[in-house]
């Protein structure tokens, strides 16, 4: 995959956003492996922005190193500053699953009680309300109630 290309606008933003950031990979002294390739294409799966430390000395090994990541993952270079690497991919779109048959658990609140005297403290009480219950003004749990069909809508409908 070739290296994605960037406006200087569009790379400004990406090392503004990286500025915070802490390296997420490592490279070491024996360079550019398979098992160092995986893990930024991890990072870059999980994160977008990546910022990586390479350990070496060599600034021309850096620089091959830099753009060989990108060439093999499809990032963006976005910076290259003394021994730190930045790169930039679009995150993959995640698919929610949607599971039609579950339905909403049940829920707690805390309902507050005053007392009709002004210098008590009010009553806290924890109550549970599930799917089918709604909570009422004053604490009270009552049954959800059915939606209400409009006669003048039914008659015309008929």
């Amino acid at each position: 995959m070739p290296a994605i290309q960037l406006t200087p606008a569009e790379r400004k933003n990406h090392r503004a956003l990286a500025h915070h950031l802490d390296p997420v990979v490592m490279i070491g002294n024996d360079g550019l492996s398979t098992a160092v390739i995986k893990e930024t294409d991890l990072a870059l799966k999980a994160h977008g922005l990546i910022k990586i430390r390479v350990l070496s000395d060599d600034r021309q090994s850096r620089e091959v190193i830099f753009h060989a990541l990108a060439d093999q993952l499809g990032a963006a270079p976005i910076q290259h500053i003394g021994k730190l690497l930045v790169l930039w991919r679009p995150q993959p779109i995640k698919e929610k699953k949607i599971d039609e048959d579950r339905m909403p658990g049940p829920r707690e609140f805390k309902v507050l009680k005053y007392s009709s005297r002004g210098g008590q403290r009010p009553e806290m009480k924890r109550v549970k309300v599930l799917g089918n219950q709604r909570l009422a003004a004053g604490g009270q749990i009552k049954r959800a109630k059915p939606k209400q069909k409009s006669v003048k809508k039914s008659s015309q409908n008929a």
